[in-house]
């Protein structure tokens, strides 16, 4: 009995306060200097592809899936894990993990498609050539990772 009442208290605090949401993105850079970007149905902007970790998956798992999923890469060695941020924009209670997968065997943009239906576009683009409307987030990652820039705990 006091298993269900702590069940049922645990739900009704989640309609109250919603749980923690969690993400995961991850960053591509090819042996060319090539960055893997998305662009969104629902969204405006290039982004690195990832989502929303799903039960039972490892942050690293998620975005290994949705990389996959985004953008039809399947990579060969895990990508490292680079920094956990707090995302504002986000219900106030969400995370982004970014992974990192540096020094790619060059990619083939011809096999990269876009795998789900919420992406549009999927581009390799030159670290020195960045598209315009480069979400605000992934070029404060990139200029992290590939510039050298002290990290944020913000997304």
């Amino acid at each position: 009995m006091a298993s269900i009442t702590g069940q049922l208290i645990w739900r009704l605090r989640a309609l109250v306060r919603p749980p923690v949401t969690f993400g995961v993105r991850c960053m591509v850079v090819d042996a060319d200097r090539r960055v893997l970007l998305v662009r969104h149905t629902y969204i405006t902007g290039w982004h690195f592809p990832g989502g929303g970790v799903d039960p039972g998956e490892t942050a690293r798992e998620g975005a290994m899936r949705e990389l996959r999923e985004e953008t039809g890469l399947a990579l060969a060695t895990p990508p490292e894990f680079f920094g956990l941020y707090f995302n504002r924009g986000m219900a106030q209670r969400d995370h982004v993990a970014l992974f990192v997968a540096r020094d790619h065997p060059p990619l083939d943009a011809a096999a990269l498609r876009p795998q789900a239906t919420e992406i549009a576009e999927v581009r390799l683009a030159p670290l020195d050539a960045l598209p315009e409307g480069l979400s605000a987030a992934t070029r404060r990652r990139l200029a992290e990772v590939a510039g050298g820039a002290a990290p944020s705990d913000v997304w």
